[in-house]
């Protein structure tokens, strides 16, 4: 059975987390609420996302504070967050939200399909991300098992393929940082590219671990 991923749901609302959830039902995984930026500090001290849909206007801890505990924390620091605000004060409070760590920034009423989509996409990034991880714990056990029915080989083989297609995806990622390098890019752009560019340079420390002789275990970013 394929783990579900779970999705954190900020507002100090209840009939938004309700619509919240009801957008997001079709998607069928797990959705996980949250009434105020504190309650979802305590959810991420022991579960991990695939993605935090967060209110910016909240009372006490608001959307904002609530974004900079979560990147100051390595274990929820690297979990996209998309910001839904009621109220757009333009360009300054939209960039104070990737200031704070957002990889978008939507604005209310929303499009619950363009809502959907975008969460569906980092949804699949945590699957891929865990598919992963548990393919590079299995990949070192072989390395390893040295040459034992030829595993060490078969194993050493998929290293170097793996290398060299993550290796197309950097010079893609590079490309794209390029053309997105002026102050004319959007916004929402350049902090996904960023984000892409976090995940694509732990992925490459993972791989570099599990060449034979480093003696150390991989550590996959924990989240995508």
């Amino acid at each position: 059975m394929v783990q579900k991923a779970k999705i954190l749901l900020v507002d100090d609302r209840p009939e938004n987390l309700l619509a919240l959830e009801a957008i997001l039902s079709a998607l069928d995984q797990t959705l996980v609420r949250a009434s105020s930026g504190e309650e979802a500090l305590k959810a991420l001290l022991t579960d991990d996302f695939a993605v935090i849909l967060l209110d910016v206007q909240m009372p006490g801890m608001d959307g904002f504070e609530t974004a900079a505990h979560i990147k100051r924390r390595e274990r929820t620091r690297d979990i996209p967050i998309i910001f839904l605000t009621a109220i757009n004060h333009g360009p300054h409070h939209t960039f104070r939200g990737y200031a704070a760590g957002a990889v978008d920034y939507i604005s209310k009423p929303f499009d619950p399909w363009v809502l959907r989509a975008k969460v569906s996409v980092f949804v699949e990034l945590y699957m891929k991300n865990c598919k992963l991880r548990e393919q590079a714990a299995l990949l070192r056990l072989q390395l390893e098992g040295g040459g034992e029915g030829g595993h060490g080989k078969e194993a050493a083989g998929l290293l170097a393929e793996l290398s060299a297609r993550l290796a197309a995806v950097e010079e893609q990622a590079e490309a794209l940082s390029k053309q997105l390098d002026d102050d004319s890019a959007d916004a929402a752009a350049v902090a996904t590219a960023a984000h892409l560019e976090r995940k694509l340079t732990g992925l490459r420390r993972a791989l570099d671990a599990l060449e034979p002789g480093t003696g150390a275990a991989p550590t996959l970013p924990a989240q995508s």
